[in-house]
């Protein structure tokens, strides 16, 4: 594990490692804690609550899939950032359940750049209708977006759907007059590609927890 997490450290380039946990055993998770990493991602609000309860408090919790409105409140008094705001009502409830804590939590809005049906996201057009309303919450800071790219061997279209989600930043960035200065693009397979397309943020667990 010390060596794969050294590998994509030295690709990263100043963009963040997110560590998806999901699957692991929290005896591996206590391992990889005591090598360093502290942004920690998982893709359910129950085990990302039950492994808040049990693993040290300074882990940075980040919740990368995708959220129901009635599984707000669970994650919402710790967690660090939630990458997966794919519509205003989700908005509006993490920005409800927020002000109860006194919280202003750090978000991404995920977008819809892969071929497939299943993978969530906001639809680019109905983003651009509802930003400023997104943008005006205020116990919840959206302050980037986040993608995936399709699941195909094939670069040149992960290269593709990240520029167009890198595009629909910097048309939002231009249109708005605001800064989103994250991108959280990238997984193991097709990190690199996502790095040289602009990533801020990679979210990384098989090539992480794989036998070398």
């Amino acid at each position: 594990m010390h060596k794969n997490i050294h590998k994509i450290h030295t690709k990263l380039n100043g963009a963040k490692l997110i560590v998806v946990t999901k699957y692991q055993e929290i005896d591996k998770l206590k391992e990889l804690y005591a090598l360093g990493p502290r942004d920690f991602g998982e893709n359910r609000p129950q085990q990302l609550l039950e492994r808040h309860q049990i693993l040290p408090e300074d882990i940075r919790w980040h919740m990368i899939g995708r959220l129901q409105r009635n599984k707000v409140k669970m994650i919402v008094p710790f967690v660090h950032r939630i990458h997966s705001v794919d519509s205003l009502r989700l908005a509006l409830e993490i920005d409800k359940q927020a002000k109860k804590h006194g919280r202003c939590i750090p978000c991404l809005i995920q977008v819809k750049i892969a071929s497939e049906e299943s993978k969530g996201g906001y639809e680019a057009p109905q983003l651009m209708n509802d930003f400023s309303a997104l943008m005006k919450l205020e116990n919840l800071k959206i302050d980037g977006l986040m993608g995936m790219a399709s699941l195909v061997k094939d670069s040149q279209q992960w290269a593709k759907e990240f520029q167009t989600l890198r595009h629909i930043k910097e048309d939002l960035e231009s249109e708005h007059q605001v800064d989103l200065p994250e991108l959280s693009m990238g997984m193991s397979n097709d990190f690199e590609q996502a790095l040289a397309e602009g990533s801020t943020m990679v979210r990384i667990g098989s090539r992480i927890f794989e036998s070398a």
